[in-house]
């Protein structure tokens, strides 16, 4: 490089990438990095993921982490804030947003139509007036998938071959899952791997270069992506059997004694 030409961001990220054995952490929110309930963030963990990720992209000795949640795009991006993030995209909304910190873009999954977009909206319309007044309440702030709530979790899960076989009906085509307290109605062509698959395209990385931590097997998106996995302490069993490591600590505490694996 000529003398006096700045150094652009890219060419430091080339010559990092030769002192770490991972180039990015694909982490999921709830149950990792953030409790499943209601309870409070735990700050100053994830102060320490911050300090993580800023050693991370200034000396470039270990692996960003960045997000991969079904979270809706503005609590993934305050998250992703939260811990330091300032150069990866995170996956989103189960897939259907990337948000690109760095130019501060939101990218929504080109594949999703117009007539996608219709089938959601007219589910959620569906799910308000048939379920609403029986107190199962939508997650604010998704734009092309629903995921519903109630606080008696056995009532709400009773709910699911319902909504499958209204979506059958309609033709709308959505997948029905569900997490720990939460059922997710998510378009059939969008997910996390999907989403996986749109970042790495998007920067160029390689899956033997990944590692990724989570804890529901929803997650096994991203340890089907990554070379190295780890799960938190709390963890469904049938995921951390399939992990490279599972850590003696719950969610971000957890997270935190993972990634001094990664060094």
């Amino acid at each position: 490089m000529p003398p006096n030409t700045p150094e652009r961001a890219e060419d430091r990220e080339t010559a990092h990438a030769t002192r770490r054995r991972f180039d990015a952490v694909l982490c999921d929110i709830d149950g990792c990095l953030a409790p499943e309930t209601t309870a409070p963030l735990d700050l100053a963990a994830l102060g320490e993921v911050a300090a993580w990720n800023e050693r991370a992209q200034s000396e470039g000795d270990r692996p960003v982490v960045t997000l991969c949640t079904g979270r809706p795009q503005p609590f993934a991006e305050a998250v992703s804030r939260a811990i330091g993030n300032r150069t990866l995209p995170i996956v989103c909304e189960m897939g259907v947003w990337l948000w690109f910190p760095r130019e501060n873009r939101y990218e929504r999954d080109p594949r999703i139509t117009p007539e996608h977009q219709a089938a959601v909206d007219e589910a959620s319309r569906w799910i308000e007036r048939e379920f609403g007044p029986r107190g199962v309440v939508q997650q604010p702030g998704k734009t092309s998938s629903v995921s519903l709530y109630h606080d008696d979790t056995d009532y709400l899960m009773s709910l699911k071959p319902r909504l499958v076989a209204r979506f059958e009906q309609e033709g709308w085509p959505l997948r029905v899952s569900s997490s720990v307290r939460w059922i997710n109605c998510d378009l059939s062509h969008v997910s996390k791997a999907t989403g996986i698959d749109r970042l790495i395209a998007a920067l160029g990385l390689r899956e033997e270069r990944l590692a990724g931590i989570g804890d529901t097997m929803g997650d096994l998106a991203i340890r089907e992506r990554v070379a190295w996995f780890g799960c938190p302490e709390n963890a469904e069993v049938g995921l951390k059997a399939r992990a490279d490591a599972v850590a003696n600590g719950a969610e971000v505490r957890g997270v935190l004694e993972l990634l001094e694996k990664l060094v």
